[in-house]
C-alpha cells in the first residue's frame, strides 16, 4: 500500500447525512476522509462553521475519517474553525469576470490573497487554489502565475485532473509546473459532448462527467507520475458525475480502481 498519500472523497452529492452516518459511509467505500463542503443545506454551513466544524471533525475522527479539506468561504470564521477542526486547506476555484481581463482578475485576486496572509499564518491554513476549466483559473501555468510567489504553508496547489484532461495539457507537463506548490491532487474524468448548433452553425460542447476509465483524463498517467515524484499528500475524488442516479455505484467503483493504481502503478 502506497502510505504517502491518503484517498479523500468531496462528499457535495450527500448533503443529507450527518456527520456520524457520512463517516460511516465513506469509510465501508475505501476512503481514508472527506472534503466536506461548507455551504448552505450541509450539515456544516457558513453560519454554524465555528461551531459545527469542529464537532464534525471530532464525530468523524470517532469514526477513523478525518477532514483533509473543506470547499467554502475564505473569511476568517471559516479560517478559525479549519484551524480548531484541524483542518489544514480550503479549497477554492478562481473565476475571471466576464468584464475582467485575466491579468487584472489575477491581480486583484492577489491583492485579496495578501491581505490574508497575516491570517492564514496565524491560523495555520492554506487556502488551495484548483484548476477549472471555462472562465477561471484554467491549467497548471495558471495556477503558477497566480501563487508562485507565495509560501505553499499558505496558497498552494489543487491540481485537477479532470480539468486537466478537458484543457488537454499533458500530466507530466502539468505537475512539473505546479509541483512546488502541490498539496492536494484532484481526480475525477470526463469527456466533451458534442452539442445543437448555434445560429451560426457552429457546434457548441458541453462536459460530461464519467467514471475514470471512460474519461479523458488518464489516472494510470496520473498515479505513475505521483508515485515516481513521491508526491505526499491527498488525493481527493470528488465524485461529480453526470449521471446523478449512479453516483454511489461510480464513486465505489472509481475509488477502487484508484487505490489499484497507486499500489501498482502502471
Amino acid at each position: 500500500m502506497n502510505e504517502k498519500v491518503s484517498f479523500t472523497v468531496f462528499t457535495k452529492p450527500w448533503p443529507k447525512l450527518a456527520p456520524a452516518e457520512l463517516a460511516a459511509f465513506v469509510k465501508k467505500m475505501g476512503f481514508d476522509g472527506i472534503e466536506m463542503p461548507v455551504r448552505p443545506g450541509y450539515p456544516v454551513t457558513p453560519e454554524n462553521v465555528g461551531k459545527a466544524l469542529p464537532e464534525a471533525a471530532r464525530i468523524m475522527a470517532d469514526h477513523g475519517v478525518r477532514i483533509g479539506t473543506v470547499a467554502g468561504p475564505t473569511d476568517e470564521p471559516t479560517i478559525a474553525a479549519c484551524a480548531a477542526a484541524g483542518v489544514p486547506i480550503i479549497r477554492i476555484c478562481v473565476g475571471i469576470a466576464r468584464d475582467t481581463d485575466y491579468l487584472s482578475g489575477i491581480a486583484a485576486q492577489q491583492k485579496q490573497w495578501e491581505a490574508m496572509m497575516p491570517m492564514l499564518e496565524r491560523y495555520g491554513v492554506a487556502i488551495g487554489v484548483q484548476n477549472h476549466c471555462g472562465r477561471y483559473i484554467a491549467n497548471a501555468m495558471q495556477i503558477h502565475h497566480a501563487i508562485s510567489q507565495y509560501d505553499p504553508h499558505q496558497i498552494c496547489a489543487v491540481w485537477d485532473a479532470g480539468h486537466n484532461g478537458l484543457e488537454g495539457e499533458q500530466p507530466d507537463l502539468a505537475l512539473d509546473i505546479v509541483w512546488s506548490h502541490l498539496r492536494v491532487v484532484n481526480l475525477k474524468s470526463a469527456i466533451w459532448q458534442g452539442q445543437a448548433p448555434d445560429e451560426n452553425g457552429q457546434v457548441l460542447w458541453r462536459s460530461i462527467w464519467t467514471t475514470a476509465r471512460a474519461g479523458r483524463a488518464n489516472w494510470p498517467w496520473v498515479a505513475r507520475e505521483l508515485v515516481q515524484r513521491g508526491f505526499v499528500g491527498d488525493i481527493c475524488l470528488t465524485a461529480e458525475y453526470s449521471d446523478h442516479d449512479h453516483v454511489d455505484e461510480q464513486i465505489g467503483e472509481d475509488i477502487q480502481y484508484a487505490r489499484a493504481l497507486f499500489e501498482r502503478p502502471a
